[in-house]
């Protein structure tokens, strides 16, 4: 009999934090994506933006991502991240230590992967663009619920789903580590027992 791990995709962001649900089956390694979905603070508008700090507005931007992520995090053995790299600007590392503060809350078991690892692994090319890693994820997980929008008349992906098929990528790229091989070979021998 198959054993199913439920796993959690995470490509994480100070704007979007992408989620992809997914089993894994530990004998056939085939991966089932259950779900796909975004999580995005509300930007303040325009004119509380010079009432509200900065800082304040990370802090509720945070706490926003945090409660999706322990929502997701629910009945999930096993989390794979994208871990985001360094930046280049004082804005881009505030929002990456962010990011890597609200990861730390992970209470599962977490696989990290990095971004050049989810592109080879999906696309086979560590320079990957947003467009390639969408219509592999929507290739091999068509029935996955893809934000879509009416484009001249035919229904086409929006960019939105950048982050959530790199959070597909994370999961194909973290079932090939050697940590996912020794969780594995952990659950057989407690199932075995």
């Amino acid at each position: 009999m198959s054993k199913l791990i439920h796993v959690l995709g995470i490509d994480p962001s100070l704007r979007n934090f992408g989620f992809a649900e997914a089993t894994i089956d530990i004998d056939t390694f085939d991966i089932q994506v259950r779900s796909v979905f975004l999580s995005q603070p509300v930007a303040i508008e325009k004119a509380q933006k010079k009432v509200v700090r900065k800082n304040s507005d990370d802090l509720r931007r945070a706490r926003h991502l945090h409660s999706d992520l322990k929502g997701a995090l629910a009945e999930k053995s096993l989390a794979i991240v994208e871990i985001p790299v360094g930046s280049q600007s004082s804005r881009a590392m505030a929002s990456y230590g962010i990011c890597i503060g609200i990861l730390a809350s992970v209470g599962i078991p977490m696989i990290e992967v990095t971004p050049t690892e989810v592109k080879l692994m999906s696309v086979g090319t560590k320079t990957a663009s947003k467009v390639e890693m969408i219509e592999w994820a929507m290739h091999h997980h068509p029935d996955a619920p893809w934000k879509m929008r009416k484009s001249k008349g035919e229904l086409v992906p929006t960019n939105d789903n950048e982050h959530m098929a790199d959070a597909v990528a994370a999961i194909y790229a973290g079932a090939v580590t050697e940590q996912f091989n020794a969780a594995v070979s952990m659950m057989r021998a407690m199932s075995a027992a």
